[in-house]
């Protein structure tokens, strides 16, 4: 009886692995290469999940530096059984979330002793641009995430309200529309079933959704 895929593709070759065995034997010259290549990728990761503000830059600086460490730290131990790429950004989102999370406990606690008046709501036209942008983000269309987020003349529109939404559900959207990690890649840089990303990133969507237009979460009042 026949095989049912007698000829499996072949796993995907890791681009880093010849530079990542030089620098795991020793060599000091391919580590600082190895190291300054991924600097500015998960720089921009960090940025991303943090926001554009001048804080969030400079906030995004020391987390990259303390992944690059965490890196550097890990890789005599680093098993080539997974794409480097997905082990750096992994280590680089657990060093963005435990941020987040200490930053949260920090915020909740000042909040309890100064309250803070609430938002207020967007205006309409601003509602309208910021449909414009979700539709950018439809699941329906799986284009590329750079030309979507990053060519965008909205985009500062789109990275602030990514700040919005839950940090789990941030790094999805920012694996998927702005790094382009396929799911299989993105659920091994967030330790997640292969299973669950696709439905997670349906709900990302909609909790991206809901913050880029209002309206669209809220049911219409029924005429009196």
């Amino acid at each position: 009886m026949p095989l049912s895929n007698p000829n499996p593709s072949p796993p995907q070759p890791d681009p880093d692995q010849p530079l990542v065995r030089a620098a795991q034997s020793g060599d000091a010259r391919a580590l600082a290469s190895l190291l300054d290549s991924y600097q500015h990728r998960l720089f921009a990761v960090c940025l991303r999940m943090l926001g554009t503000d001048r804080r969030a830059h400079q906030t995004a600086s020391d987390l990259t530096q303390d992944a690059l460490l965490k890196l550097l730290a890990g890789l005599p131990n680093f098993d080539h059984q997974s794409l480097f790429s997905t082990w750096a950004i992994r280590i680089t989102m657990n060093v963005v979330l435990s941020h987040l999370r200490s930053a949260k406990l920090r915020a909740h606690a000042s909040l309890n002793d100064h309250p803070a008046n609430p938002p207020k709501p967007a205006s309409r036209p601003e509602n309208a641009d910021r449909s414009h942008n979700v539709r950018a983000l439809d699941d329906q269309t799986e284009l590329s995430a750079a030309s979507r987020v990053e060519h965008s003349e909205r985009a500062g529109t789109v990275a602030d309200a990514l700040t919005k939404i839950d940090p789990h559900h941030r790094a999805l959207l920012i694996l998927r529309d702005v790094q382009g990690l396929d799911y299989e890649h993105i659920a091994a840089a967030l330790d997640i079933p292969l299973g669950t990303v696709k439905s997670r990133l349906f709900r990302a969507r909609l909790a991206l959704r809901a913050v880029l237009e209002p309206s669209a979460s809220t049911p219409p009042t029924p005429a009196s």
